[in-house]
């Protein structure tokens, strides 16, 4: 790898959110002072909403890190699930477990809970992140959390956190009670070039360059119109710079070694983009001239194949999120797992701080080179890498994959919850309103 040729300590431009990188840009701290804001104030409930790799995660991770001791947080990811399992998830984030309660029982135990909490001076906070993809139903469960209170003040404050969608969501007719009880709601926009440049400076300077110039100055215009001031993108660009100056055995990235990568990525100027039309290295059908394929990989789960991909040079992310060229939906998965690096000879798989590891043939690895037919576990899931020896044409079918978003909760649910949900549906108002007298 790059570390011993440019002197660093640890990779500055990883995918996976680290407080310690954290770059807190103006509009960065503001955010991070809401958020707090919502621990200080007892009617805190904050909506935060961001791009696509906009640093929301990090930003969260960064606060918790600093919380005090005696607030009691419960931070939920997984938000495509029911309201059933919504209230399931929050219990068992606070260490019980309610996978066989039914929602009677739930509400019941949260407010016996919440009441303990209040009653020994402890704060209570939720922090939804991913916020835009819970239901309605979900939402309208959040509202009635964030209605709970004693006779003098609130007694569960609630940190939203989500997508640009989330906002359209919040003001859509249905949710209008939700609505009007947000205290705040901020959108997280992207950096300015000079952020940008800053930004990538200080990653460099966290990683060990101790001010060393690694980027030429007159690369950072440039970086700035391919990503647009997006941290993530920034950090797959200049993650992939360092790499391919490192095979040129240069110790500067420069502008010749930009634009050679940009045009190894394929990316357009961000101006260009749309949401949907983010760099990737997954190759599907709709690829605009897509780029040799030089490896493959076969996601299954207990022989079942699940989906499938092809490789080319670049990056390929794996994780629960749907911002993952590859998304295994489970709870074993984080959001961001792991990461294939790809050239033209050889692949490296590495793992992205997650919390379940990755298994290489049975073995725990941080950062390991593939051999044709290696098994890579996650959780419960199996992907098979192959290489490709012989050029894919492009009208050949196995040249073309979708994938398939895996719908997988890998939990304990009974199949009658969908039943339990139903029945329970009616009991939510009047379940709340004994919370909120602290009955």
């Amino acid at each position: 790898m790059y570390l011993e040729h440019f002197k660093l300590k640890e990779l500055p431009f990883r995918l996976s959110p680290d407080p310690a990188f954290l770059f807190l840009s103006q509009i960065h701290s503001r955010a991070k002072a809401y958020m707090e804001s919502t621990i200080w104030f007892t009617d805190g409930f904050v909506v935060i909403t961001g791009e696509i790799g906009s640093g929301k995660t990090t930003l969260i991770e960064s606060f918790l890190k600093e919380i005090d001791q005696d607030v009691v947080v419960a931070q939920i990811n997984q938000t495509q699930v029911s309201p059933i399992e919504f209230l399931q998830g929050l219990l068992a984030q606070f260490g019980f477990s309610p996978f066989r309660m039914r929602k009677a029982e739930l509400l019941d135990t949260l407010n016996n809970f919440l009441i303990e909490q209040h009653a020994n001076g402890r704060r209570v906070l939720l922090i939804i992140d991913e916020a835009q993809n819970l239901s309605n139903k979900v939402l309208e469960e959040v509202r009635l959390l964030s209605g709970v209170e004693t006779t003098k003040e609130k007694v569960l404050r609630i940190i939203l956190a989500g997508q640009p969608e989330l906002h359209a969501k919040l003001d859509s007719d249905e949710l209008i009670q939700l609505r009007q009880r947000v205290r705040l709601r901020f959108h997280l926009s992207a950096l300015t070039e000079s952020e940008m440049g800053a930004y990538i400076l200080h990653r460099l300077r966290v990683a060990g360059s101790e001010d060393r110039e690694i980027f030429e100055p007159d690369t950072f215009p440039l970086i700035f119109r391919y990503t647009g001031g997006i941290p993530r993108l920034t950090n797959t660009l200049c993650d992939t710079c360092l790499l391919s100056a490192f095979g040129s055995d240069v110790e500067k990235v420069d502008v010749e070694i930009l634009r050679k990568v940009l045009r190894e990525l394929q990316w357009q100027e961000y101006a260009g983009r749309t949401h949907t039309d983010l760099p990737a290295t997954r190759i599907d059908d709709t690829s605009p001239q897509p780029r040799p394929p030089v490896g493959r990989v076969v996601l299954s789960k207990r022989g079942v194949t699940i989906d499938h991909a092809l490789l080319v040079p670049g990056r390929f992310i794996v994780g629960r999120t749907t911002d993952n060229d590859m998304q295994i939906d489970s709870k074993f998965v984080s959001r961001h797992h792991m990461q294939l690096v790809t050239s033209v000879d050889n692949c490296y798989v590495e793992d992205l701080n997650s919390t379940n590891g990755v298994f290489l043939n049975g073995k725990r690895v941080r950062r390991h080179k593939l051999q044709a037919g290696d098994v890579i576990k996650l959780g419960m899931h199996e992907i098979t890498y192959s290489p490709v020896d012989l050029p894919v044409e492009p009208g050949d079918d196995t040249y073309a994959t979708r994938t398939t978003v895996l719908q997988d909760s890998d939990s304990d649910q009974d199949a009658d919850d969908d039943e339990s949900e139903n029945e329970d549906d009616e009991q939510d108002e009047s379940s709340y309103s004994s919370i909120a007298r602290g009955s």
